[in-house]
């Protein structure tokens, strides 16, 4: 029998930002899945839809209840039900948090490499970017805590992104490592904003600590924002949620939603997340095995195929990290070369900051296509390098 994750989904021409390519490209870039939702919330959605009648909507007791069971059967994590806040997704609840809880001109801390929206959010507010860039060693990465404190001690640092688990590495924060964080952040006041978004999509048998459950004061020092939409595919229903515990800054986040016109569910948004907690359940188990089983297939290709390629080890998240540092030394413009020459669209590594010579490649697909684009890869850096050496011994 045929996995369901299997699947060829024809996504063209039906406006899917993801798809909109040339007929040749194989686009592995953004991260939305190629795979169909859960069965029950796609008859949750057709039920809705059936009703004929697409008012303002309200959230009912339903949304609450399977936020808060999700977190307590899956992270063991207690969501009182008046700390959670409704919002149209997480980057625009991270933006509008930003005008929110901090002033321009002062800096928002982030460790990079990181989700690169994370920039557009605080640039486009007028705050600064302050990098703390992460160890990159023996193939892992850590933080480095003495550069972080440094940058938390700023006295114009008054936030810290915290990406959790983190994009593009994969990488899963472990409790010890989120409680320095937190202590940090506690003791130079700098407050937490935690994405997530991708807590539910890890390594089978591996599981994220959500950073609101490491202490009371972590707790009360951090806004969270959390969703259903890359686990169960569904960015494009615009639904999420955010969560604060201490009530003067749950205050602070519903008015700045509200101003924002970011607090008001349509439709769908408020149904979707209730199926999805309620019932996809199964259907998750069984995408994080496929997964993870791309994953390994594509780690093992690479390691076999292309030399000096190596994909970074990683426990969430249906993204590979891969560093082609040493197949191509020179990597200005591989991104546009992969490309151009053999129609594989992935993610170049600068947009996420101090990653030069990575890339980022969607697994979230059929193995099919997963196989096309390692191929793809293998055929595109081969040509890269053949034309750098022909560069360097006929130079112009």
């Amino acid at each position: 029998m045929q996995c369901i994750f299997d699947k060829q989904i024809n996504r063209r021409n039906t406006g899917s930002l993801k798809w909109d390519v040339a007929d040749h490209e194989l686009p592995m870039w953004v991260a939305d899945m190629d795979f169909e939702t859960a069965p029950e919330i796609m008859e949750a959605i057709k039920k809705r839809a059936e009703h004929g009648v697409y008012g303002y909507t309200v959230l009912t007791e339903e949304w609450y209840d399977a936020y808060q069971s999700w977190w307590q059967e899956r992270h063991s994590f207690t969501i009182q039900k008046e700390w959670l806040l409704f919002c149209t997704g997480v980057i625009p609840a991270i933006s509008s948090i930003i005008r929110k809880m901090t002033t321009v001109g002062e800096n928002i801390a982030v460790m990079t490499p990181v989700y690169n929206n994370f920039f557009h959010s605080i640039l486009n507010n007028g705050r600064n970017v302050l990098e703390s860039r992460l160890r990159y060693e023996g193939g892992a990465y850590s933080i480095d805590f003495d550069d972080l404190e440094e940058k938390l001690a700023d006295p114009q640092t008054s936030m810290l992104i915290l990406c959790n688990p983190h994009n593009p590495i994969g990488k899963i924060w472990d409790r010890e490592t989120l409680k320095r964080i937190g202590e940090l952040c506690i003791r130079h006041h700098v407050l937490v904003l935690a994405d997530e978004i991708h807590c539910d999509l890890a390594k089978p048998g591996c599981s994220y600590t959500p950073f609101a459950s490491i202490s009371e004061a972590c707790r009360d020092n951090s806004i969270t924002c959390i969703a259903p939409t890359k686990t169960f595919n569904l960015a494009g229903i615009q639904t999420a949620a955010v969560f604060a515990a201490d009530p003067v800054l749950r205050h602070k986040v519903n008015r700045g939603l509200n101003t924002d016109e970011a607090a008001e569910p349509n439709a769908f948004a408020a149904v979707a997340p209730v199926a999805a907690f309620n019932k996809g359940g199964a259907w998750l188990d069984g995408l994080n095995a496929y997964v993870w089983e791309n994953r390994t297939y594509a780690e093992q290709f690479i390691e076999a195929e292309i030399e000096g390629v190596h994909a970074v080890k990683g426990e969430a998240t249906y993204l590979l990290w891969i560093d082609c540092r040493e197949a191509v030394g020179d990597f200005a413009g591989l991104c546009g070369f992969i490309r151009k020459s053999s129609g594989l669209y992935v993610s170049d590594g600068c947009a996420y900051r101090s990653a030069e010579g990575f890339l980022r490649m969607n697994l979230a697909c059929p193995k099919a296509l997963v196989e096309d684009g390692l191929w793809r890869l293998k055929k595109s850096i081969a040509a890269y390098r053949a034309q750098k050496i022909s560069n360097f011994h006929n130079p112009s």
